[in-house]
């Protein structure tokens, strides 16, 4: 099955093309991307965004929705559904599509080379076996091994500073460890698998009941972390080239709730100046380390600061973060003219292992933007009577705040649509909010919001709602 729920591609003549491959909330870094390989080639160069996002309605040029759940949440729900799909499993579908294949075919008969670009390099990406076919972003393998926890906390002890861990093989030695441990770490244990992403497999335990509950006897390799209470949660984004070589794009500072839910960031930082750079010096050094293991591409490092401003480093992110496209925007606007954005650097990582001669990292902030994301998650299945416009704007907008033609805005980006059911866990939007100092960014994110939820009903959906009222 090749589980295509929708597509409008068209390949124009002249113009050679790239393939981006992930969801729909990073489409504006290939915007990017398209614009670096042109200058860099002399030639024109596009893409086709293949992506798991089911709307409505789609505002993009270029694209292919596949979905592998969809046909099953529509007969569980009897209803068109928005619902999230790994990033693993969306990857598999992808590469397994026979029209991607035969996309891929017709766009080597066109051209000699075929980039594939990803939000993150993983094993499951197979597309790149075909000859004339790469990825244009860090070698997965390298990737998959790094993203690992307890092999970055083992292998950074001595390089940035890290709060008490232990390193657990199995269930039986997580609740062996903290046995151990309840009394010692008496403010709470962080726990999380070594992969883990956005706190999805993690917890801030309290008893052992806390962590059955979470984990109920999953066998895996398990971090154990003294949870050290703290008041700012900033993540510095960056671009490794080689051991010498390695870009500070910004601080931004993330908002966790419940200890490890991550829904969103701003920018700038908040810290003050000595914090931001020993974060910047730390985050050096974690690239040269990258590089020296043949990471190469974008990167981004979690860290906590804690009211006596200690700074503990808590993972690397061996990938491009969720605010990199508002990064991107934010160098883009503040950036001399020509100089390198994030995509480019990583091009030039990837393929040269050295940055461009014109590279410039951004120092301040002359044009006083700042900005702030919020994922709206959905924490049980609901159902939207109402759809907000498509915006796809987000470069836009953050020109207009650059240029003071706006004091402040939000955008309200990739709303599924009315009369979809939002299966719990799916993002039914998401908010970017602008502005020239943090209360009018506070201002855009509540007002996103509270217009979002004009667009659902407080209702839990529930499948039995659905057979009843389709057999009713």
């Amino acid at each position: 099955m090749s589980f295509i729920h929708f597509s409008n591609f068209q390949l124009k003549e002249n113009t050679e093309y790239f393939l981006y491959i992930g969801e729909l909330k990073n489409y504006g870094l290939n915007l990017f991307l398209k614009d670096a390989l042109t200058q860099i080639h002399g030639r024109k160069f596009d893409f086709i965004a293949i992506v798991p996002d089911v709307f409505e309605q789609y505002n993009y040029e270029n694209l292919i929705v596949i979905n592998p759940l969809i046909e099953t949440f529509q007969c569980r729900y009897g209803s068109n559904v928005h619902c999230r799909v790994s990033a693993k499993q969306f990857m598999t579908t992808v590469c397994e599509s026979k029209k991607i294949h035969a996309l891929i075919n017709r766009i080597l008969k066109r051209q000699p080379n075929l980039f594939l670009h990803m939000y993150e390099s993983l094993c499951e990406m197979t597309l790149d076996d075909i000859p004339g076919v790469s990825i244009l972003g860090p070698d997965k393998q390298i990737a998959r091994r790094i993203n690992n926890k307890a092999f970055q906390m083992n292998a950074l002890q001595k390089i940035v500073p890290l709060a008490d861990f232990r390193i657990c093989e199995g269930y039986d030695d997580l609740i062996q460890a903290t046995d151990d441990l309840w009394d010692e770490w008496n403010r709470g244990i962080f726990v999380t698998r070594a992969y883990s992403a956005a706190g999805i497999n993690s917890v801030i335990a309290f008893s052992t009941q806390d962590i059955q509950d979470k984990f109920n006897g999953l066998e895996d390799t398990y971090v154990i972390t003294r949870f050290i209470p703290h008041s700012h949660d900033p993540t510095v984004l960056a671009v490794a080239a080689g051991e010498d070589e390695v870009y500070i794009a910004g601080i931004a500072d993330q908002r966790i709730e419940n200890g490890n839910r991550f829904t969103g960031s701003t920018f700038p930082t908040v810290l003050a100046q000595p914090l931001v750079d020993a974060l910047v010096r730390h985050t050096r050094k974690v690239g040269s380390w990258l590089a020296g293991h043949g990471y190469r591409g974008i990167f981004g490092c979690d860290y906590i600061c804690t009211e006596k401003n200690e700074i503990y480093f808590l993972e690397i992110n061996a990938r491009k973060q969720g605010t990199t496209l508002e990064f991107c925007c934010t160098l883009d606007q503040t950036l001399p003219r020509n100089a390198p954005n994030l995509p480019e650097l990583e091009f030039y990582a990837v393929t040269q292992g050295i940055f461009p001669a014109n590279t410039i990292e951004m120092k301040s902030n002359p044009k006083d933007i700042h900005w702030g994301t919020f994922n709206y998650k959905i924490q049980d299945t609901v159902k939207t009577q109402g759809y907000l416009p498509q915006n796809t704007g987000e470069p836009e907008a953050f020109k207009k705040i650059a240029e003071k033609s706006l004091k402040k805005d939000f955008l309200i980006l990739e709303h599924a649509g009315s009369d979809f059911v939002i299966a719990k866990g799916a993002f039914i939007a998401r908010i970017v909010a602008l502005g020239h100092d943090h209360q009018s960014v506070s201002q855009g994110i509540y007002q996103g919001c509270k217009t979002i939820e004009l667009t659902f009903t407080r209702e839990t959906i529930t499948e039995e709602d659905h057979v009843t009222a389709n057999h009713g």
